[in-house]
């Protein structure tokens, strides 16, 4: 409907459309019948792109007589941008309108006929619907990738099966060998307490509660392994372990290793707790005779084991893991889960981070609980601390490592700018010796926020460039307090501000603002680094996911820009031909075509990456980078009320070459992108060739993306191999 799109709720807007429907009938006053409601009811509900446009000129043309002045423009541009969610096209309205006045109106009549402007605009879907290009683009690529289908069930499921093993076989083996390890030291205790006195007084509950907790030394020990991320970054960027070695999905095995935490708990704390417990104390003289050597006199009732080192510390272990876990869950972490006001700090960030510092308290009661374990009295034999004394030791030097790389590399703050949408832009000094590749994240901490807390961003910046930059967005309780901190220094840069944008740029050696201390721990590896292992490149981030995008991007640029002046240089000497010069200056640089889709719901964080957007599209001379910037605000392209803001998108980019809407050079779609489309279209592109899907933002379109991949890989010759970013 019209009027589901534009402002549905507003009273100004929904008096316009009956004025312009009343006005056309020649209905006076403010009151209709049943049929003139069923007329009106037709024409708005009327999909058509000819009845929607008809129905906001009459909304424009209010005294009918087919003309349109520069003010009549200024509104229907104002209409129109209010229905679309556009805020910066509704204040430029007026300038917009000139613009329309200046190409249309040559001869200055002060008006333009409504059959001109309808025309113009009906040349956009036109072109858009009956150009053919999607059409036969869809027929090729559908035979391109057209492929038998096989009715076998047997053998469609190996096909299945076959696929999944080709596009997972990294984690598949992992997982595979985790699951292996844990089922033979399950398998190797529950055999060994089989055999042992206890088994006669417990039975097969003590080899339940044995094998579990063989499986939980390991767990706990192998959980700290994927969050050793100095070690990780440097297996990743020293060594080839990558291509066997999923180090892309660490966390995802930390939350997996978590599950099986989890379960081997609840086998060891129920077998003890439900079953050995009980039958020691209900167990007959004789029997108990058994077991006398490791508990004592005969326990009369439970109060014995609970109160003991063994029971005080498991029970403790279980509740402070069972706090972890819980603060740990999406819906406490991301403050999805609606809760009362006085337990509101129980989610977000912040509940996860501190909650997660119990684990501390967790490895002392473990390894405590280790030395006392039941049933075991030899030192040598008791290996809780065997399990735990690497990866302890190696997560502890990570630790201290932050604290010590930080404390010696001080950062300063250089730029400041805060944004719509909740969105904070620093620009820090790089420390010497700083080195990292683009795709990769480092750690910030502000002690005016909290002194504790460390948070990983993407940087912004790319490696070439002599400063650091991050882009935060304000979305939970410390970044929060971080854009409110840097505000306030932005206020005292610049208070008065313009576009939504208040910026303060500080130089060290003239400035008296004080800026809030930050420190800095990294870099870190993440999948975007990889992307030079391919020749093409997609990259596709949602909102602030661009981050690591638009580093790449820069990265790309400012290789294609040492290549270039290399190959002059090389030519200068005559030593090599053009050819020459180029194969030996871009043998490290594996990139040649880098496709970028950045979708984002509002206008306004266009602003966020407006600088970097536009150097990227100056710099790009051998057009290496293909941007792509959508809006999903605005109605899709073909819709009438989208039209008008198509015509002068096209009108101001061919006349200032800045988009409308996104306000830089590169000019933005509406509507969200049809993402088969594009993989199909690279598909096409580029036969037979390895092409990096790199993906940063919301996991419900991870999935998407990810599938596509594989379907098309499966289909064609172009194989996509699919990263996202896990912080």
């Amino acid at each position: 409907m019209l009027m589901a799109g534009m402002n549905e709720d507003s009273k100004e807007f929904a008096g316009n459309l009956f004025d312009a429907l009343a006005r056309k009938r020649g209905i006076k006053g403010e009151s209709i019948n049943k049929a003139q409601l069923k007329e009106f009811w037709d024409q708005i509900s009327d999909q058509s792109f000819d009845s929607r446009l008809r129905t906001f000129f009459d909304m424009v043309d209010k005294d009918a007589d087919g003309r349109i002045t520069e003010d009549e423009i200024r509104e229907i541009i104002s209409l129109s941008a209010s229905a679309n969610k556009l805020s910066n096209i509704q204040k430029q309205a007026k300038e917009f309108a000139a613009l329309i006045m200046e190409e249309l109106d040559p001869d200055n009549c002060g008006y333009i006929m409504m059959d001109t402007l309808e025309v113009l605009l009906l040349q956009t879907p036109n072109r858009s619907i009956k150009g053919g290009d999607g059409l036969n683009l869809s027929k090729k690529l559908s035979q391109q990738l057209k492929y038998p289908q096989e009715n076998n069930p047997f053998r469609r499921w190996c096909q299945c099966t076959n696929y999944f093993l080709e596009d997972n076989w990294q984690r598949v083996w992992v997982i595979a060998l985790w699951i292996g390890v844990m089922c033979g030291l399950f398998v190797y205790k529950y055999v060994q307490y089989r055999n042992k006195a206890a088994y006669e007084v417990m039975g097969h509950c003590v080899c339940m509660a044995k094998g579990a907790a063989e499986t939980l030394k390991l767990n706990m020990a192998l959980i700290l392994l994927p969050v050793c991320r100095n070690t990780i970054t440097y297996l990743r960027n020293k060594s080839r372990l990558g291509v066997v070695v999923p180090f892309d999905d660490n966390l995802n095995f930390h939350k997996i290793i978590a599950v099986g935490i989890a379960i081997g708990t609840g086998i060891h704390s129920i077998s003890h707790l439900a079953c050995d417990f009980p039958r020691l104390i209900h167990a007959t003289s004789d029997k108990y005779e058994l077991m006398e050597p490791f508990f004592g006199d005969q326990p009369s009732n439970y109060w014995h084991f609970v109160k003991s080192i063994e029971g005080v510390t498991g029970i403790l272990m279980v509740i402070l893991m069972g706090i972890a876990f819980t603060l740990a869950a999406p819906w406490f972490r991301r403050s999805t889960l609606k809760l009362p006001k006085t337990l509101k700090n129980l989610t977000g960030f912040n509940a996860f981070w501190y909650s997660h510092h119990l684990f501390i308290i967790v490895y002392i009661l473990l390894i405590l609980h280790g030395i006392y374990v039941y049933l075991i009295k030899e030192w040598y034999k008791k290996t809780t601390w065997m399990y735990l004394a690497v990866p302890l030791t190696l997560y502890a030097c990570e630790r201290s490592i932050r604290a010590f790389r930080s404390s010696i590399e001080p950062v300063t703050i250089l730029k400041v700018a805060v944004y719509r949408g909740n969105v904070l832009s620093l620009h820090m000094s790089k420390p010497e010796g700083f080195q990292y590749k683009s795709g990769q994240y480092m750690f910030v901490n502000c002690a005016a926020v909290s002194p504790f807390e460390w948070h990983p961003f993407s940087l912004t910046s790319a490696p070439g460039d002599d400063y650091l930059s991050v882009h935060i967005r304000a979305v939970g309780d410390w970044t929060k307090q971080l854009r409110t901190r840097f505000s306030k220094v932005c206020e005292q840069g610049d208070p008065n501000g313009e576009s939504g944008l208040v910026k303060a740029d500080f130089l060290q050696e003239d400035s008296h603002t004080i800026c809030p201390r930050v420190l800095i721990d990294g870099p870190y590896g993440a999948p975007a680094q990889e992307y030079k292992n391919y020749e093409v490149v997609l990259l596709v981030g949602l909102g602030i996911g661009a981050t690591p995008m638009i580093s790449i991007m820069k990265d790309i640029v400012n290789n294609n820009r040492a290549v270039e002046e290399e190959e002059m240089k090389a030519l200068e000497k005559g030593s090599k031909t053009s050819a020459e010069a180029e194969g030996a200056s871009v043998n490290e640089f594996h990139t040649r075509r880098a496709y970028f889709y950045w979708v984002t719901r509002e206008q306004g964080s266009f602003d966020w990456f407006k600088g970097e957007m536009n150097e990227v599209a100056e710099l790009d001379n051998r057009g290496v980078i293909e941007l792509h910037t959508y809006c999903t605000c605005v109605y899709q392209e073909g819709d009438a009320r989208s039209a008008l803001i198509t015509m002068l998108q096209s009108l101001n980019h061919a006349k200032n070459g800045v988009d409308i809407v996104s306000g830089t050079r590169v000019k933005s779609h509406f509507a969200k992108p049809d993402w088969r489309t594009v993989y199909e279209r690279i598909a096409r592109n580029h036969t037979h060739s390895r092409v990096g899907v790199f993906y940063c933002g919301p996991a419900a379109l991870a999935k998407e993306l990810r599938q596509l991949a594989a379907d098309l890989s499966h289909k064609g010759s172009t194989k996509f191999d699919f990263h996202k970013e896990n912080f």
